[in-house]
């Protein structure tokens, strides 16, 4: 049976992060960027927990920054819903090209 090593989350990762930054640049809908912004968070957040717990030690400080990172990340979503609210109620519209000029 093969060992799960560090870079297997490495590469899990990296493709998260890579599907994340390509679906966000390619979609046209605002939702759609916004779940590929979560994926690159959640990439973002494997990362760290991959290395805190091959490389930390006991002090937890990688698992620190998850809860952090994912408290940012929540906080960014809601403010992010709550623009796209505002902006939807003015154009009805959901095309991101389409708010170039608000």
């Amino acid at each position: 049976m093969a060992e799960i090593t560090l870079y297997h989350y490495l590469v899990i990762s990296l493709l998260l992060f890579i599907i994340g930054l390509v679906g966000s640049i390619m979609c046209k809908n605002i939702i759609k960027v916004l779940i590929c912004i979560e994926f690159i968070l959640a990439g973002v957040n494997i990362n760290f927990a991959a290395f805190a717990n091959y490389c930390g030690g006991a002090e937890g400080d990688g698992f620190v920054m998850i809860l952090f990172y994912t408290g940012i990340g929540a906080v960014e979503l809601a403010v992010a819903i709550y623009i796209f609210y505002f902006m939807y109620s003015k154009k009805q519209t959901d095309n991101v090209y389409q708010y170039g000029d608000l």
